[in-house]
């Protein structure tokens, strides 16, 4: 990560060590989405990403708003009022989302399961959209608090793109909010989150650029200001004549025509290149264009950063094509006399579930879509410059730029060295949003973050604490559980279980009364002006060895009962009623261990992250006590003959635990060491045959992999052969001699073992 700012530095703690949402914002170019990274890697919360459209979501790693909370595309009317309807126009009510819409269990779970919320691209979020999430999380979570509990971390630069709301929507919507941006949602302005802003620049250098960004932003731009960029004026300017250049236009149209032409004026063939598609993969998220048309000599910039340690380019870079083939693009970069070969870059279509084994959140690969990570860059619109980082622009403002636009277009600038105006800036219309400037007032000073983040620590301590021992709700499922059984009935399999639920109930009902005793003493001991931990940190280990084996014979007694019952036929309600049980316990066991490693950790003075709020114990407690149990019951029940048909009524798949996020090509290397074949990777990683090999060409370069692994003898005498006295950069000419003896895949994987 590039060096952290204070401003990010709290943030983090933020996150982490509170439960204080946050509105996380800054100028372009200051590392909000680094820093995304950086939280989503670390946090020891169990975290979701939703953005409002799907592009914004798969660049951020997450889903979207309305998959993931069910909500309907449409206006929402903070009220249980009855539905409005026009030709044009529908507006839903608390009363509608709660009778019309049905979530899915695994999305119940995986909300009820949320600890963090992350909404990225914020700036586009409408503050009714954000009232029907804010709904539907309570509602689901069955909590009466902003977002049912959840802390969230909101991600944006209100001066970028605005929420889009129709003029006959906000006829109706005007009646319930004063504004259409997120901070004007009633659940924003009755708990208004933490605004912190980021306020380095790593984009520019230059103080006089810099001042007049900051300028435009605040809408104190001035003559001064003006007179610096007009110097940039150049109406008459040769884009062709001058490569390397990007034309920043207002329209779609606009530059989708500029983009055709310079490619129909190029000589040569034209390459057309589709996309991998494996599984669910929707084409309104299509990241790049499906068909990607290139000629030699065509302008191209990369749409993503090189993951590689190369680094060879980054989102925004320009290039010129030098050589094409069917498998392989070379692109030429004139200022670094520099060329490479383009790697195919994967993206993933995700959802969240929850993993059965530890309760964490974690991404199920649905879809992926394999592509080359360039477009054509004579022109794009401001709009989707967004995020990109330009070395040389020209600006066409010859139309009125919206609020913001102006200081969106200027900002994909590192310098106004690379700066050309086709027409002079003017000044009318393009002054920010009177609403975001004045909500911009409610920055946090560094005063502040300090006091508050000594304060909600503290609280975040005692809360973690106190719920990890608060079973008022676990024991409230135990009764209702116990009180659905018919004890008159002997003819159910869950009738015959009636005694032992009783037995369990009780077990939790005497844990009650000792729990509500102990919270009342960590309520005393953070009452101090000034707490002494290491006192709470002896009481939390005391309680954590009175309460740990009850608690823990309970799951144990749970998961006993559900190894008997998928073995009983014209069971599975009962099955899944035990289910819900066992997650309810499980959940409560794992956070009490979690406990005793947070009260130990800030007792060290250590940061509270994701490593120390884990163990092996933890990652491991229920898939150990599982196996036990399955061997303790076949060995009790010896004439026992597994009927795994019976059990696969019942059980899905169990998954393994959540790990840490890896590279794409460390994720197929691990699966190779551990014996599994390409074929084999492609399945499992929902990825083509094709691109699996492309990590090979990686792995192979960087020596993880030696090139006999993967190839044959003869096959890399072969190849050796061919390459012999071979110095052309691209393979095609090889290629086309020698495609009858190897493929494209071959010859680059032996070419990486030359490095």
């Amino acid at each position: 990560m590039q060096t952290i700012s204070e401003a990010a530095a709290y943030t983090l703690r933020f996150i982490n060590q509170t439960h204080r949402s946050v509105f996380l914002t800054g100028k372009a170019g200051t590392g909000k989405t680094t820093l995304l990274r950086e939280i989503i890697q670390t946090t020891h919360k169990n975290t979701v990403v939703v953005a409002p459209t799907g592009i914004a979501a798969l660049n951020a790693g997450g889903v979207t708003i309305h998959s993931m909370f069910q909500l309907p595309f449409g206006g929402f009317i903070p009220d249980n009022s009855a539905p409005q309807f026009s030709d044009s126009t529908k507006f839903e009510t608390k009363a509608t989302l709660r009778r019309h819409f049905k979530m899915s269990g695994l999305k119940k779970s995986v909300i009820r399961n949320m600890e963090l919320l992350i909404i990225d691209e914020v700036s586009m979020l409408r503050s009714d959209l954000l009232d029907a999430m804010d709904y539907m999380m309570q509602s689901v979570r069955k909590k009466p608090m902003p977002f049912g509990g959840v802390q969230v971390l909101f991600i944006g630069d209100l001066l970028q793109l605005p929420p889009v709301i129709r003029d006959e929507e906000w006829r109706t919507l005007k009646t319930y909010y004063r504004g259409k941006f997120f901070f004007h949602s009633h659940v924003v302005q009755q708990n208004p989150p933490l605004y912190i802003e980021l306020s380095k620049i790593f984009r520019q250098t230059d103080d006089t650029f810099i001042s007049v960004l900051n300028n435009l932003r605040n809408n104190q731009i001035s003559q001064q200001d003006i007179q610096t960029l007009n110097k940039y004026v150049k109406p008459d300017f040769d884009l062709k004549a001058n490569k390397g250049y990007i034309t920043l236009t207002t329209h779609n149209n606009k530059a989708d025509t500029m983009n055709a032409q310079a490619l129909q004026d190029l000589q040569g063939n034209l390459v057309f290149y589709t996309p991998d598609i494996v599984g669910d993969f929707p084409e309104k998220i299509f990241p790049v264009e499906e068909k990607l048309q290139l000629k030699v000599g065509a302008q191209v910039m990369f749409v993503k950063n090189d993951l590689s340690a190369d680094k060879n380019y980054f989102n925004g870079k320009m290039g010129i094509i030098k050589s094409l083939a069917s498998q392989e693009i070379l692109v030429h970069f004139p200022e670094e006399n520099k060329t490479i070969e383009v790697d195919k870059y994967e993206w993933k279509n995700i959802r969240y579930k929850v993993d059965e084994t530890t309760k964490e959140i974690e991404e199920e690969v649905l879809g992926t879509f394999v592509h080359y990570p360039i477009k054509l860059a004579w022109a794009i619109t401001v709009h989707k410059s967004q995020g990109l980082t330009f070395d040389k622009a020209a600006l066409d403002v010859s139309q009125v730029f919206l609020p913001g636009q102006a200081y969106v277009a200027l900002s994909r600038l590192r310098s106004l060295e690379g700066l050309i105006l086709l027409s002079p800036l003017r000044m009318n219309g393009i002054s920010n949003d009177q609403d975001v400037m004045d909500y911009s007032l409610n920055k946090a000073t560094d005063d502040f973050l300090a006091n508050a983040l000594h304060f909600e620590t503290k609280n975040f301590i005692h809360n973690y604490l106190i719920s990890s021992f608060n079973w008022s709700d676990l024991a409230q499922e135990w009764r209702n559980h116990k009180f659905s059984y018919n004890e008159n009935s002997e003819s159910s399999v869950k009738s015959k279980q009636a005694i032992w639920a009783a037995k369990q109930m009780d077990i939790m009902e005497q844990l009650l009364d000792p729990s509500k005793k102990f919270i009342a003493q960590l309520n005393k001991l953070f009452s101090q002006e000034t707490v002494d931990l290491h006192h709470v940190s002896e009481r939390i280990d005391a309680a954590f060895s009175y309460f740990f084996k009850p608690m823990d014979e309970l799951v144990f007694e749970i998961l006993w009962k559900i190894e008997e019952v998928q073995r009983s036929k014209k069971a599975k309600s009962y099955y899944d009623e035990l289910v819900v049980l066992e997650d309810w316990q499980t959940k409560a066991v794992l956070q009490l261990m979690k406990a005793k490693l947070l009260i130990e950790t800030v007792v060290a003075g250590e940061t509270i992250s994701k490593e120390k709020l884990t163990s092996d114990e933890i990652k491991k407690y229920i898939s150990r006590k599982t196996s036990s149990i399955q061997e303790q019951f076949k060995k009790v029940n010896i004439t026992l003959i597994d009927d795994d048909k019976d059990i696969e009524r019942y059980t899905s798949k169990k998954t393994k635990a959540k790990a840490p996020k890896k590279s794409t090509v460390q994720e197929t290397y691990e699966l190779w060491v551990d014996k599994k074949s390409i074929d084999d990777i492609a399945t499992i990683r929902v990825l083509t045959k094709q691109t699996i090999y492309s990590h090979f060409v990686q792995l192979i370069q960087t020596k993880a992999v030696s090139i006999s692994e993967v190839l044959p003898k003869d096959k890399i005498q072969t190849l050796a052969q061919a390459f012999q006295g071979y110095k052309e950069e691209s393979l095609n000419a090889l290629m086309e001699k020698n495609s009858d003896k190897f493929t494209w895949n071959e010859a680059r994987m032996y070419k990486a073992s030359l490095n």
